[in-house]
C-alpha cells in the first residue's frame, strides 16, 4: 500500500485494506490465468511452474497490476440520499471484572466476544485483530486519561509514566473469541465474502467499563448509597475508588467552603 509500488493506493485504515487489496490482488490473478490459459490449455499435463517457465520463453507478459473499486457507494448530502457503506458488521462482548474496593483497581476476570466477519479470510488473524481492537478499547474506557493544566491548557499525560495504555495484565484472564459466519451461501459482493475486522470490535472494549460500572453500583448497595450513579469514561482506579462512596471516601471530602487554590490538572 505504497505509491511507490501502486500510484493510487489507499491507506491501511478504516478496516478496508482486506477489501480493496484483496480484491485488487484478486483481479491481477484472474488477468494472469486468462493469459496463462492457452499454455495450460497446451500442456495440461504439466505442473504450474513448468507452464509459467514455457509462457515466459515464449515472452507472454507475465506482470499484471490489479485494481478494484468498491461498487455502488456514494452519498447525496444535499438529497440525503444513496448508500455510505457497502455493508455493516456487528458484534456482542461480556466482561466479567473484579473490583479492589480499597483501591479501586481492577482484574478482567473474563471476555466472551462474538464477532460477525462474514466468510474469514483468516481466522488466526481475524481473531488477533478482535483481541486487539478490544484491548485498545478497554485501555481508553479504563485507563487512558488526559489530564490538562489549569493555567495554561498544557496536556499533562504525555508520556508512559502518566498515560496508561492498557499493558499485559490488563488483558482478560480468560479471553474467547468466536467468529459468526454465515451458514449458507452469502450474498455479500466482497472478497469472498469477507468483512473488514480491524476496527469495529474496539467499541466492544466498553464492556469492561459498564462491568466495572455494575461492580461500583452493588458496592454502594452494600454501604446503603441510593444517590445516582455518576462516573465517567475512562473509569480510573481513582474514579472507581471515589465513586464507591463508602465510609473512608466521606473522610477525604473537603466542604466546599474550605476548598481553596487552583487544582493541579482538570480533566475534559
Amino acid at each position: 500500500t505504497a505509491t511507490n509500488t501502486a500510484a493510487n493506493t489507499s491507506p491501511t485504515a478504516a478496516s478496508a485494506s482486506s477489501d480493496l487489496n484483496g480484491f485488487a490482488v484478486h483481479n491481477a490473478c484472474a488477468a494472469l490465468a486468462r493469459r496463462l490459459q492457452p499454455y495450460r490449455d497446451e500442456h495440461p499435463d504439466l505442473p504450474f511452474a513448468k507452464v509459467a517457465k514455457i509462457a515466459y520463453l515464449d515472452r507472454c507478459q507475465l506482470t499484471e497490476a490489479g485494481h478494484y473499486a468498491t461498487p455502488d457507494i456514494g452519498f447525496d448530502w444535499q438529497k440525503n440520499q444513496g448508500l455510505l457503506y457497502f455493508y455493516f458488521t456487528q458484534g456482542v462482548a461480556l466482561a466479567e471484572v473484579e473490583l479492589d474496593l480499597l483501591t479501586g483497581a481492577h482484574t478482567t476476570r473474563r471476555v466472551d466476544v462474538l464477532m460477525d466477519v462474514g466468510r474469514s479470510l483468516n481466522k488466526a488473524i481475524d481473531i488477533g485483530q478482535i483481541e486487539g481492537a478490544f484491548a485498545q478499547g478497554q485501555g481508553w474506557t479504563t485507563t487512558e486519561e488526559y489530564l490538562y493544566s489549569p493555567r495554561d491548557g498544557r496536556l499533562l499525560t504525555q508520556g508512559p509514566g502518566n498515560y496508561k495504555i492498557p499493558s499485559a495484565l490488563d488483558i482478560p484472564r480468560d479471553f474467547r473469541v468466536e467468529l459468526l459466519e454465515p451458514r449458507g451461501p452469502s450474498p455479500l459482493k466482497t472478497i469472498f465474502s469477507s468483512k473488514g475486522i480491524g476496527e469495529p470490535p474496539l467499541f466492544l472494549g466498553s464492556s469492561v467499563f459498564f462491568a466495572l460500572r455494575d461492580a461500583v453500583m452493588a458496592a454502594r448497595r452494600q454501604h446503603g448509597v441510593t444517590a445516582p450513579l455518576h462516573i465517567e469514561c475512562p473509569a480510573t482506579p481513582e474514579s472507581l475508588r471515589l465513586a464507591c462512596e463508602d465510609e473512608i471516601v466521606e473522610l477525604t471530602r473537603i466542604p466546599h467552603e474550605q476548598r481553596q487554590g487552583t487544582p493541579f490538572a482538570v480533566r475534559i
